[in-house]
């Protein structure tokens, strides 16, 4: 026996207790740069909103500026995806924080001046959120270690919820005492946080986390090839591609449930605007039960009990076609909130396991394409397919959407675990 040898551990005894990831200090800078990217998304919908409030910015100018943001965020996600299985994931987030930065200001600049420069910098803000979402997904495989990344995915999405509460409250407190433009110039600053804070990630055996991951030269492959490398690497994991339809076919219709259909019902059927309130809170309220219920909890087939809980999104679309007591609203709509987080955590974690590392930003970049690219398609049809066949139809068949996609998805192989089949019977 060596002197580095590890005394045996007494039969019977314990493991030692694995620390929690919240106290690992290069998770709580990645930690740390998220919440502040999520926060300064969620804020500058609502900041604009003041604009639109003290008249500063015209409605319609609104839409577009949205428009451009979004179209920003799905250009760059397929981009970002490629760049950080290329090159460090560490120096995308980087230099996608300082863009999204120095958009924030550009923005400002606009403000009352050129609503094509604020279109602009909308953009830029956009692309710069978008390239962030596939490093930092990658960026937390390489931080953390396997047997902690769904507690560590936990707590990113528990982030990700309570910025959508206190990114728009915290803007609402701070107009009180500084104008829009001020407001701006704060999210900016957000932003060089998102960037300038996380640390090199690396993977085990890697000691240099900003090294390349592929040689440059005339060898390297287009990007083109590159980004469908990423596509048949997902094709590899049917329960992958089975899982994004099912959640892409949820936003798609779920979703857009309650963007568009919730307003017209609590206006129209309850004649308040406090279901539509309610709702949303009970909403992120269940979705911070749900993540903090999944950091701990691992069930003995978590790929279905996940889809399951995806499909518990149906409860929010079918909660308004029924003649319910309004309370009924925001109790589907937790129920929802809670299930979507029961999906999302391990939805992450497996595919941090089952991905190839040098394909995972790649892959995951597919995943934010798909599932929210699709999204603003089922808001533009939404609203037209109520006027054409009703409330009634078109919410049951979002319910039935939301219900059976995730239950067909449960049929594909792998789908219980999360994994493939022939990696668990130790094929290669």
């Amino acid at each position: 026996m060596t002197s580095s040898s590890a005394p045996p551990r007494p039969a019977g005894a314990r493991p030692p207790r694995r620390r929690t990831v919240l106290l690992d200090l290069a998770f709580l800078r990645l930690w740390t740069g998220a919440t502040a990217s999520g926060l300064a998304t969620w804020a500058l919908p609502f900041v604009l909103g003041l604009a639109v409030f003290d008249r500063t910015l015209a409605a319609t100018d609104l839409g577009l500026l949205l428009a451009a943001r979004t179209a920003g965020f799905l250009a760059a996600v397929p981009v970002a995806g490629v760049l950080a299985d290329r090159h460090s994931r560490r120096s995308v987030v980087l230099w996608a924080g300082l863009a999204a930065a120095a958009a924030a200001p550009l923005i400002a600049l606009g403000l009352g001046r050129s609503v094509l420069l604020m279109a602009a910098g909308a953009a830029v803000a956009g692309a710069g959120q978008g390239a962030c979402r596939p490093a930092y997904q990658a960026l937390t495989a390489e931080v953390v270690d396997a047997g902690r990344r769904q507690e560590a995915n936990a707590a990113m999405t528990l982030a990700v919820r309570v910025t959508t509460l206190v990114g728009p409250s915290l803007a609402a407190l701070l107009a009180v005492f500084l104008d829009t433009r001020a407001l701006l110039v704060g999210i900016g600053l957000l932003w060089l946080v998102a960037a300038c804070v996380p640390g090199r990630g690396a993977r085990p055996g890697d000691a240099h986390g900003d090294e390349p991951r592929t040689a440059g030269g005339p060898g390297r492959a287009s990007f083109l090839a590159e980004f469908a490398d990423g596509v048949r690497e997902a094709r590899r994991h049917p329960w992958f591609l089975a899982g994004l339809g099912a959640l892409t076919a949820v936003i798609a219709t779920g979703y857009s449930a309650t963007s568009v259909a919730l307003p017209m019902v609590s206006r129209d059927v309850y004649g308040t605007e406090v279901v539509l309130a309610g709702a949303m809170t009970a909403y992120t309220a269940g979705a911070l039960g749900g993540a903090v219920l999944i950091a701990r909890w691992r069930p003995r087939s978590p790929g279905r009990a996940a889809l399951a809980g995806l499909a518990a999104y149906g409860f929010a679309p079918l909660s308004l076609v029924l003649p319910v007591h309004p309370a009924v609203v925001p109790a589907a709509y937790a129920v929802a909130g809670v299930g979507i987080e029961l999906f999302n955590v391990p939805w992450f974690t497996a595919a941090q396991r089952e991905v190839a590392p040098d394909k995972l930003a790649r892959v995951s970049s597919l995943d934010f394409l798909l599932s929210y690219g699709l999204a603003p398609v089922g808001l533009a049809v939404i609203a037209p397919a109520i006027d054409a066949f009703g409330a009634t139809a078109v919410l049951a068949g979002c319910a039935v959407v939301c219900f059976a996609a995730p239950a067909a998805a449960a049929l594909a192989p792998g789908a219980r675990t999360f994994s493939r089949p022939a990696a668990r019977d130790g094929a290669p």
